[in-house]
């Protein structure tokens, strides 16, 4: 059976297809124009990626050598001051009219030596002795720290004691200390170096390594327990804060516009009296339930081992801040940024984030202080407006005038209670035009 005979079977057109259509389509590939002043063969090797660091401008290769400029690359020696011995090597050096170039070699300057203090044999005496260390072990320490630019790893593989790298780290630290302070002639003098100010601590260096080894060593459970902690940590601070916000009283709309003012209340406004009975019992001190929430959030924390500190006192803040309302918060982070400080430290070291963590305290506690201020202002105005109010008077809506029909008696008259428009008047004439109304039977 022939190709015609299946396409009329299955009712297809028995025209051939063109030879353009039978043949696919395929993609153009896009040209890229060789950049002037780069080589066929060049631009042909990189594929036309742009270099990393370029080396050369492109101008430069189009412009010409100057006609008395004879230029020659020659093998030569040359000698380095980094080397203390007098070694020479050779290398291709680009010489211009015969004359070969001078100076010291151009990569000398990136030799960079440690510098490392020497003592001599009466300052050890005086100064550096220690009963675990010997004076040849000290020497040889201080040689190696020379000679392998304090990488203290390489030192403790190649020290002829066994001793560890926090061993090594210690004392030469300590010696260090000891010489700037019997060669500085006061202690102001050196109060301010790097080793007086950060004093080396081989035993916070054994904990954060310890630590750091405790945390590589865990196993894909431990990983996921511990998530799983921090996951159900979060979701019980955000249900305490949900609750807290729930509970906080809820105050008037005069009471928020007083609360909004950083000058206090505005003189005159009204208050109940029983709004002062509304006030949180958290105006002046944390309540015993904030305080377990505090210890709870020490507890999870102390459970992760090694976490950051910035996890840690976001944590803390959000504890701090369980038991106070949304607006107060925000006064608190508002009168951070209005005393210059930042709402995350910017170094959270222990130190500055237990600081940090005590100015929000006060904070809080100086604006419940100004809020039960409010309160007491609040409610001595209004017991002043109400003694007022109490007193007898003379109603303000009604006036006494003299009624013309009757002899000496006066009768009380409401005042105008409607007021009139603009282009009302009092007495409207009678229009002109108006017929009369015609005489009844009655009438007569």
């Amino acid at each position: 059976m022939g190709g015609t005979d299946a396409k009329d079977i299955l009712g297809l057109p028995k025209t051939p297809l063109s030879l353009t259509q039978e043949k696919k389509s395929r993609p153009q590939k896009e040209s890229h124009r060789k950049p002037d002043g780069i080589s066929r063969e060049v631009y042909a090797l990189t594929g036309g990626v742009a270099p990393l660091m370029p080396s050369i401008d492109v101008n430069q290769l189009k412009r010409r050598p100057p006609a008395d400029e004879k230029v020659a690359w020659q093998w030569l020696p040359f000698t380095s001051s980094a080397r203390k011995d007098d070694l020479k090597l050779y290398h291709w050096v680009r010489v211009v009219n015969n004359v070969p170039p001078t100076g010291d070699y151009s990569f000398a300057k990136y030799n960079k030596s440690v510098d490392i203090l020497k003592y001599t044999d009466e300052e050890y005496e005086n100064h550096l002795t220690d009963p675990v260390w010997t004076k040849e072990e000290t020497d040889q320490l201080f040689e190696f720290c020379q000679n392998f630019d304090l990488r203290f790893v390489v030192i403790a593989d190649r020290f002829p004691v066994s001793r560890t790298v926090e061993e090594l780290k210690d004392r030469y630290y300590s010696v260090n200390r000891a010489l700037l302070r019997a060669r500085a002639q006061s202690p102001a003098d050196v109060a301010n170096h790097p080793l007086m100010k950060e004093p080396y601590d081989i035993t916070r260096d054994r904990e954060r390594k310890r630590a750091l080894s405790v945390l590589l060593s865990q196993s894909r459970h431990q990983e996921k327990k511990d998530a799983e902690i921090l996951a159900e940590a979060k979701r019980i601070t955000e249900m305490r804060l949900a609750a807290r916000r729930a509970e906080e009283p809820v105050v008037s709309a005069n009471e928020n516009a007083g609360l909004d003012k950083a000058d206090g209340v505005v003189p005159g406004s009204s208050v109940s009296p029983s709004s002062n009975s509304q006030l949180p019992a958290t105006a002046v001190a944390p309540s015993t339930l904030t305080m377990a929430d505090y210890a709870s959030t020490l507890a999870s924390l102390r459970m992760l081992h090694v976490y950051l500190r910035t996890y840690g006192l976001e944590q803390m803040v959000q504890a701090a801040s369980s038991a106070v309302g949304l607006r107060t918060i925000k006064r608190v982070e508002q009168t951070l940024q209005d005393l210059g400080v930042n709402l995350k430290p910017k170094v959270p070291t222990k130190t500055v984030c237990d600081e940090h963590l005590e100015l929000r305290k006060e904070i809080l506690t100086l604006l419940n202080l100004q809020k039960q201020l409010q309160y007491k202002e609040s409610e001595g105005s209004s017991h002043r407006e109400g003694s007022f109010a109490a007193m007898p008077d003379t109603p303000k809506d009604r006036v006494f005038a003299a009624d013309p029909f009757s002899f000496g008696a006066e009768r009380p008259i409401k005042k105008e209670q409607k007021r009139k428009g603009p282009g009302r008047q009092a007495d409207t004439p009678s229009p002109a035009h108006k017929r009369p109304r015609k005489m009844k039977a009655s009438d007569l």
